[in-house]
């Protein structure tokens, strides 16, 4: 008697030694290749011995690819994305029934034979040489066992897919060798358990587990038997056998199952013919795979955290690294989006702004201190059908969102007198700010080659409205967002001072380029994201530090059935500005929803602090603030950045001119009230700014009017701009001999939105 294995079997030894006289036999019958003579064979036969002793040893088995879980930050569901569904499970969880049936069905001799069946071998050569063709296999289920593993290996490799599954004897060979291997080391149970974790069952699903789950709703363990016989005939071909599509046809071929397992005795012929009187009464779980499927609108929110893991070196060190560990799955990810925070942001959206609106609107909210993104959204849902779209409008394009961002007007004005503070310019200072003027030249930028205003036509400011007329300080141009005072503090400090300033807060342009060098940067002509503006507010709400954005809080991975924590990304905290010039802003954009042009977007409960900004036409309208604890960034407008928002109707009230105050300022307002529900209020570090000795209560009261305007930064400059005369303070700076130049002068339009998706 030959030596048997445990669970039966040759052992390597003899397999290996039976392989010479079967291989070619063997691949011939399960690849379909006709042998029409001996001489052929003797060819083939030695062409197969070489190749078999050139394969390698050991087939490398790669981890099996799962489902991935996304959480919020209090361990609650969002979205489950994967390549390819699959849940691994132990052969202990797996229905006996579904074990005999697949058994059964495909390869009944499994516990008999070794890696090859030679008798299957010889039958379905007899049989395929009668009908002129391939009517059997003789594939064993070890050997599809390998299959599959080269198809998993392959991943969405189209090439690699074709290579893995083309009917070659090269191929067959290669199974044959490594299910020997397999054979050897795993033993029947392992293969077994391996297979149905690997094998297809149609409808995206991977596994038994993932196939219980969706044509039964129910877990691998628990299925019957005329259940497990459905899934068992279902593997050899999942689009003809597919039940949810055939009906019939799925269960004649259940039925064909349950007779093969009472032919070879894991049944009664009686419990056969009952099992099959029965319905298939399926229960099917639609499947529930990607960030389109993500609770609570946080679908945007969910393929950030993609974009992060796919982007981020932490995760690995080529793109390429980070993308097979995310598509091999099996990752629970836990983010930082609070559901309180991100159920007010959706809430507030809907409140205000109705998917088929002309515009849209996000909304993103950041903790101060921690950099955590808790809340992001915007009112045009994720999709790709009318009214939907993929853009996430709260991030860079490189994370999947607006070419270049939106200009966002007036609220970059904190970062130029953030920039002046620093630079020691008082808190009282004041310009003349006249209702218009052209653009001061020169500017001095870092380079050292000013900017200057010339060409045919100069560059020219104005305020929104005539009744603005300086002079102004600080505090009262902030409030009323005053154009010309600020094109004026940007011509006082030069440009270096903001360009650092806007560096220390990681603030760039939609695209990812730094912000140019002009003046007209002070009235938010370039394009940046909610989220970049969020996280840099909140450095003034967490006293003048910085801390980058961060989405994901851990990630653990299942690896078989070993689980694995990996590092994740972590927020860098820098020092942006001093204390004092943070307290002093909070100060000044405290003023700003007291009785600026932010008071609608004013919290009642606690300390607040923000700013308008609407840019030239209106294309988009914004407003950004914070608490000492939270910050956020709302933004209105079209994408396409084609519609200027006057005589408009948004969420279906009607608006002559829509203002930063307006209809971003009480999204703010109910985004952030919700969210902060429950949450202690904090106070700010206030300092004291000493009234204007003179200020005209009456002069240039305009409520929430901050339309930014001015064609500034247009790079036409040829060197005879100058000083404007009565309407600009004499500089701090000296202008050095030879410092006015012509030509290139940087600039550049800065209401060139680019093309936007």
């Amino acid at each position: 008697m030959p030596k048997k294995r445990s669970g039966g079997g040759l052992s390597p030894t003899q397999q290996a030694a039976k392989f010479l006289g079967v291989s070619v036999l063997a691949g011939a019958v399960m690849a379909g290749i006709a042998l029409p003579a001996v001489g052929a064979l003797g060819l083939a036969a030695k062409g197969s011995v070489e190749s078999f002793d050139e394969l390698p040893a050991n087939m490398k088995t790669p981890p099996l690819s799962q489902r991935t879980t996304i959480l919020d930050a209090k361990g609650d569901h969002i979205a489950t994305v994967y390549s390819r569904d699959r849940t691994v499970v132990d052969l202990k969880d797996i229905s006996p029934y579904m074990q005999k049936a697949i058994v059964a069905i495909e390869d009944a001799r499994f516990y008999q034979h070794g890696a090859v069946d030679l008798k299957g071998v010889l039958r379905a050569l007899n049989r395929n040489a009668q009908s002129g063709g391939v009517a059997e296999g003789a594939s064993t289920l070890t050997q599809q066992y390998v299959k599959n593993v080269f198809v998993e290996e392959a991943g969405d490799d189209p090439t690699k897919v074709a290579q893995a599954t083309q009917q070659t004897l090269g191929r067959k060979i290669r199974e044959l060798k490594y299910a020997i291997q397999v054979e050897e080391e795993l033993g029947k149970k392992k293969i077994l358990e391996n297979y149905l974790n690997i094998t297809f069952f149609g409808q995206q699903a991977y596994g038994v587990e993932a196939a219980a789950q969706r044509y039964f709703s129910k877990s691998a363990k628990d299925l019957s038997l005329q259940e497990s016989a459905l899934l068992a005939g279902i593997v050899q071909s999942p689009s003809r056998y597919d039940p949810v599509n055939d009906e019939a046809e799925a269960t004649k071929r259940r039925n064909v199952v349950l007779q093969r397992m009472a032919d070879v005795g894991n049944i009664s012929q009686a419990e056969a013919d009952e099992a099959k009187g029965q319905p298939l009464e399926l229960k099917i779980s639609r499947p529930q795979n990607g960030c389109i499927t993500a609770v609570k609108g946080a679908s945007f929110f969910c393929k950030y955290v993609e974009k992060v893991f796919k982007s981020d070196p932490v995760f690995g060190k080529s793109k390429e690294e980070r993308a097979k560990i995310w598509n091999q799955g099996g990752l629970t990810i836990r983010t930082t989006l609070d559901p309180q925070a991100q159920e007010s942001v959706q809430a507030s959206l809907k409140d205000h702004v109705n998917k088929d609106d002309q515009v849209a609107a996000a909304t993103t909210l950041v903790e101060p201190g921690t950099g955590k993104i808790l809340g992001m959204g915007q009112s045009k849902p994720f999709g790709y059908g009318k009214n939907e779209t993929e853009y996430n409008y709260s991030v860079d394009a490189s994370m999947g969102g607006s070419n270049y961002g939106f200009p966002t007007g007036s609220t970059f004005k904190p970062f130029v007198a953030a920039a002046a503070l620093e630079e020691g310019r008082p808190v009282t200072q004041e310009y003349s700010a006249p209702y218009d003027m052209d653009y001061p030249s020169p500017v001095q930028t870092c380079s050292g080659k000013p900017w200057v205003n010339g060409g045919p036509q100069k560059a020219t400011v104005e305020n929104e409205d005539e009744s603005e007329v300086g002079p102004y300080r600080l505090r009262e141009a902030m409030e009323k967002s005053v154009n010309t005072y600020f094109v004026q503090m940007i011509s006082d400090i030069g440009l270096c001072p903001v360009v650092k300033m806007t560096d220390n807060l990681h603030v760039v342009q939609g695209n990812g380029e730094k912000l140019p060098e002009v003046p007209a940067i002070s009235l938010g002509s370039k394009g940046i994201s909610p989220l970049t503006m969020a996280t840099a507010y909140a450095a003034f709400a967490s006293r003048g530090m910085y801390c980058t954005p961060i989405a994901i809080e851990s990630i653990t991975q299942k690896i078989g059935q070993e689980q694995k924590s990996l590092e994740v990304p972590k927020s860098t905290c820098s020092r942006a500005m001093s204390e004092k010039t943070a307290d002093t802003v909070n100060t000044l954009l405290q003023g700003v929803v007291d009785s600026g042009t932010g008071q609608e977007a004013g919290l009642t409960d606690r300390d607040s602090a923000g700013k308008t900004g609407t840019t030239d036409e209106r294309k988009n309208a914004w407003f950004v603030g914070y608490t000492p604890n939270l910050s956020g960034a709302v933004w209105v407008g079209s994408a396409t950045q084609q519609v200027q928002m006057e005589g408009i109707t948004i969420g279906g009230v009607w608006h002559e001119k829509v203002y930063g105050g307006q209809v971003p300022g009480p999204i703010w307002r109910d985004a952030m009230s919700g969210a902060l529900v429950g949450k202690e209020g904090g106070s700010f570090n206030l300092v004291e700014i000493p009234e204007d000795d003179d200020e005209d209560e009456d002069r240039g009261d305009r409520g929430d009017e901050d339309n930014d305007n001015g064609n500034g930064d247009n790079g036409n400059g040829n060197g005879n701009g100058g000083l404007i005369g009565g309407d600009f303070p004499t500089p701090s700076f000296s202008i050095p001999e030879g410092w006015i130049q012509g030509g290139d002068n940087g600039g550049n339009n800065g209401n060139n939105g680019g093309n936007w998706p």
